[in-house]
């Protein structure tokens, strides 16, 4: 049996589900959302990844590398329910697209591999989206593949992700043989014919019934431990009813006290009926999501997801396309229409909305309004980022935007031919603005303009995307990493007084500040300031602006000119002027005053450190381990099983570079890695001299 996609007009909120697809990269996610567009009837033929004919990975540099580069957006119906669902990156490089997509979804299907379980990226992702408290369910994919173990996989989710998994369905068949499901909810098998487009329900194969009846066993045993009601009946009855199992099954995931595992082979077509009906099940419609919260006139203030509520949004993601510059957005209450005019709640300036488009991948529906609840693009607003909020002009709100991590890798670029400079500037700063986590910048010693982001493919796939989209021809210098400084010994009670007179009105400002450095638990900001000053010595707004003039001056540290983190800053004491003292004069002596104390401080270069994950053949163990200790690498783990072994290293980024290729020349082709990024450590002092000789 098939579903097919039915239009739904006027849909309620409780009848859709915003969802993600996570994953580590080559899980299966895009192979996934493409037979979801196929059941729901979206499209009426199967794309492949390795054929470049998918829905979602439309650029050309998805086609020609074959992985997700770019969160892309797709609608489609299932059940008389709008799903709208965004298909996004698993390569640790675009992380970044991954944050972004998580701060606008309700729910999330997390992908594993039966083979290879929970992945690094894999684990990288589920820590994202359990700092937006995004309900999930898993998805274990591939279990056609050889050595794929449904089992074994669970396992790894709840040893590496710390959650208690929730498995709903029993495999029938192990590898090739593997030919449908039984639903230990209904008890009964799903099994889908060759070819996959077709399904039929039938009762539990014979051999698989007592296992199934185990395992029906075990989760109403793990749902009792977990909810209350089902407690309740459980002690009562000693078993629990469909009904009584699936509504807890649904609350434990809305909690996260628990994780709904589903299983099945998007590649063979098959499982992906049974997921569709779990992510109406079990994932949150944007009514079941508590009002969101935001900032009006420096109060917060809750906006419930009503449709006759004051307007609300969040720009998550901006486009050039042929047809113009599209803002993706999320309406989280009030309705759009199409000529109105929206507050950009940061700037105060007012923008007109020229089109609304229901988005598919590359291709778009016109729509004369949006409601709380959809994800659409528009078209029109020119100043509207990544992050900004959007609002009904007589309710401002502002939302809390995505995070934007730091970039970590550098290369110069310039324009081969001199008559192209300007189109290369414009054209950097078109991907600055699409891709919030890319910085240029021009460096003062050199005049080079700076390309920096998340990693070497990251960087890559940006120059590509000027060279195919502006022919612009490109030089690019060798990657540098993105070093930091950071204090080991403070000063305390350093004393710097700022006096300017140059007729007319002077400027005064007197600070006192302690500098020491961050507790690792508070590091993670990178910078505090505190104020101790009494008895109104140094007004608020000039403590603020003496903070302010921190924040300068950790763009350069004393070492070698690379930003600082890791400090806290303490103003003690201070004094003012009647007439010349102002903001601006306590902002410069916050910038002086640190730059000084950094320079009396003890300071030392930090390097980004990646964990990175080498599967290797058991005979090229010992040439890899012997590489990874030459690259400054420190094993973590190691562990063999089926000819395989898996390596744990925390490996300096600097040391990474060119690192593919010579892995694969010692383990002749058969060896490959995964790289997250871990942390900042400090350089050796050999290592420093070099990387600060430059």
């Amino acid at each position: 049996m098939r579903t097919i996609r039915r239009p739904l007009s006027g849909t309620s909120l409780t009848a859709v589900r915003n969802l993600g697809i996570l994953a580590h990269v080559d899980a299966g996610k895009t192979t996934i959302t493409e037979r979801i567009l196929f059941a729901t009837g979206a499209i009426h033929k199967r794309g492949e990844v390795h054929d470049g004919t998918t829905v979602t990975d439309f650029d050309a540099q998805e086609r020609d590398r074959g992985i997700t580069i770019f969160a892309a957006a797709v609608s489609c119906a299932w059940s008389e329910h709008r799903v709208n669902l965004i298909d996004t990156p698993g390569h640790v490089d675009f992380s970044d697209e991954v944050e972004r997509s998580l701060r606008v979804l309700d729910g999330a299907v997390a992908v594993f591999d039966a083979v290879a379980g929970v992945e690094p990226q894999s684990e990288s992702v589920w820590r994202q989206a359990d700092r937006h408290g995004v309900p999930r369910i898993a998805f274990v994919n591939k279990l056609d593949r050889a050595g794929a173990d449904l089992d074994t996989a669970v396992a790894s989710i709840r040893e590496r992700l710390g959650v208690v998994p929730l498995v709903v369905q029993l495999p029938v068949g192990r590898e090739d043989g593997f030919t449908g499901v039984v639903d230990l909810l209904e008890m009964r098998a799903l099994l889908w014919r060759a070819g996959g487009e077709t399904y039929e329900t039938g009762p539990v194969p014979e051999e698989l019934r007592e296992e199934a009846q185990r395992r029906r066993r075990l989760l109403e045993e793990t749902v009792a431990e977990l909810h209350a009601d089902a407690l309740e009946e459980f002690c009562a009855a000693s078993a629990l009813t469909g009904p009584t199992l699936a509504r807890a099954l649904r609350e434990l995931t809305l909690r996260g006290d628990g994780v709904v595992v589903l299983c099945g082979s998007a590649y063979r077509n098959r499982g992906i009926e049974p997921l569709l009906d779990a992510v109406l099940a079990y994932l949150p419609s944007p009514a079941d999501m508590p009002p969101v919260r935001g900032e009006s006139g420096g109060a917060e203030q809750e906006r419930a997801p009503d449709p006759a509520a004051p307007f609300a949004a969040l720009a998550f993601k901006v486009t050039a396309t042929p047809t113009g510059r599209l803002t993706y957005v999320r309406v989280y209450a009030g309705t759009l229409r199409k000529g109105e005019s929206v507050l950009d709640a940061a700037t105060g300036r007012t923008e007109r909305v020229g089109r609304i488009l229901r988005v598919q991948a590359d291709r778009h529906e016109e729509r004369e309004e949006a409601v709380a609840g959809d994800i659409v693009a528009v078209i029109g607003l020119k100043a509207a980022r990544a992050g900004t909020t959007l609002c009904a002009p007589g309710a401002p709100l502002v939302l809390e935007p995505p995070s934007v991590a730091e970039p970590v890798v550098s290369v110069a670029v310039e324009a081969r031919r001199s008559s192209d400079t300007g189109r290369l500037a414009s054209a950097l700063a078109r991907l600055v603005e699409e891709d919030p986590s890319l910085v240029v910048r021009s460096d003062g010693e050199t005049g080079q303009t700076v390309l920096s982001g998340m990693g070497e493919l990251h960087l890559e796939v940006a120059v590509e995307k000027i060279r195919r989209g502006q022919g612009v021809e490109v030089v690019v210098g060798r990657p540098q990493v993105s070093y930091r400084e950071t204090v080991v010994r403070g000063v305390t009670g350093l004393v710097y007084r700022h006096v300017k007179q140059d007729g007319g009105a002077g400027q005064f400002a007197h600070v006192v500040i302690d500098v020491e450095p961050l507790e690792e638990a508070a590091g993670a900001a990178g910078f505090e300031f505190r104020s101790s000053v009494v008895g109104g010595r140094v007004p608020q707004e000039f403590a603020r602006a003496v903070e302010a003039g921190c924040r300068d001056a950790l763009a350069e540290g004393p070492l070698g000119g690379y930003p600082v983190t890791g400090l806290r800053v303490t103003l003690t004491d201070g004094a003012t002027h009647s007439k010349d003292s102002s903001e601006l004069a306590f902002r410069a002596a916050g910038r002086f005053a640190l730059r000084e104390a950094l320079r009396a401080s003890t300071v030392e270069l930090l390097e980004p450190v990646v964990e990175v994950t080498v599967t290797v053949p058991d005979d090229g163990v010992g040439a890899v381990l012997g590489d990874l200790a030459a690259r400054r690498g420190r094993v973590s783990g190691s562990t063999s099983g089926s000819g395989t072994a898996v390596v744990t290293a925390a490996v300096p980024l600097a040391e990474l570079f060119g690192y593919a290729s010579r892995l694969r020349g010692r383990t002749q082709g058969r060896g490959t890695f995964t790289a997250r990024p871990a942390a900042l450590a400090p350089v050796p002092a050999s290592v420093a001299a070099v990387v600060l000789s430059r």
